[in-house]
């Protein structure tokens, strides 16, 4: 099995968390358009960031490449599901705040 790259790592976290947001917050069963449009973003931004393997994580990083409407749409999804992920996917959430 290959091993995966941080970018590749940090897509499959930012997902779940939109997931878990979706789901518990907003109540949905499935992810609604809105989520399914930031999950998109917030993958496109990863594929395009200009640090590449050796990016900062987002909230320490020197250059805010997310619009500001979408910034503020991720902040609510992190401070939501930052504290839950480990109860949904503790070794993801372990390995990645490492």
């Amino acid at each position: 099995m290959a091993k995966l790259s941080k970018i590749q790592k940090e897509k499959i976290i930012v997902r779940r968390m939109i997931e878990i947001y979706c789901r518990r917050k907003e109540g949905n069963a499935v992810l609604c358009d809105e989520c399914k449009a930031l999950i998109d973003y917030a993958h496109f931004r990863l594929d395009h960031c200009r640090f590449g393997e050796a990016k900062p994580t987002c909230k320490r990083c020197p250059i805010h490449c997310y619009k500001p409407e979408m910034r503020d749409k991720i902040r609510r999804v992190m401070r939501f599901s930052g504290p839950r992920i480990f109860f949904y996917y503790p070794w993801q959430s372990i390995l990645h705040s490492r």
